[in-house]
């Protein structure tokens, strides 16, 4: 049961990895939904190289669940992926609660696209990767 589920969830971190790449190399025009906006306008413009990092952080996090179930080896000891798997779950689970203003369940600034796909998308897929990393995390605890 856990390798099909580490394999799943990272299966997930590649496919949103590669779509970081995509974003990186085929930019998009007007409001994307990507970012949080206000009045329309983004809070923030991701360049290439930050959405490339992000494209590169999302595989790491890919290797950190597939390190965790033993499907790869990366040296470190398994006490410690455990205890890293528990911690990124958690900051998947922040990131779904959010900071109550722009991302998150609680937001309280709404209405913008990033701000529907957020609260449909974007903070449902933390939480579920969170309960997911976890989940991995507590089957090969040692």
């Amino acid at each position: 049961m856990n390798t099909p589920l580490a394999l799943f969830v990272c299966s997930v971190f590649v496919g949103l990895a590669l779509w970081h790449f995509r974003m990186a190399m085929v930019p998009t025009k007007g409001e994307s939904g990507a970012v949080p906006t206000v009045d329309g306008k983004p809070l923030f413009v991701p360049s290439r190289k930050s959405t490339v990092a992000v494209g590169v952080v999302l595989l790491l996090f890919a290797g950190l669940v597939a390190a965790t179930a033993g499907v790869v080896s990366v040296g470190l000891p398994a006490v410690a992926l455990v205890w890293l798997s528990y911690a990124f779950a958690t900051g998947l689970l922040a990131r779904a609660v959010g900071e109550f203003k722009y991302v998150g369940f609680f937001k309280s600034v709404r209405g913008s696209r990033f701000a529907t796909l957020d609260s449909v998308v974007y903070s449902p897929l933390c939480l579920l990767l969170a309960i997911g990393v976890a989940l991995v995390a507590w089957k090969n605890g040692a």
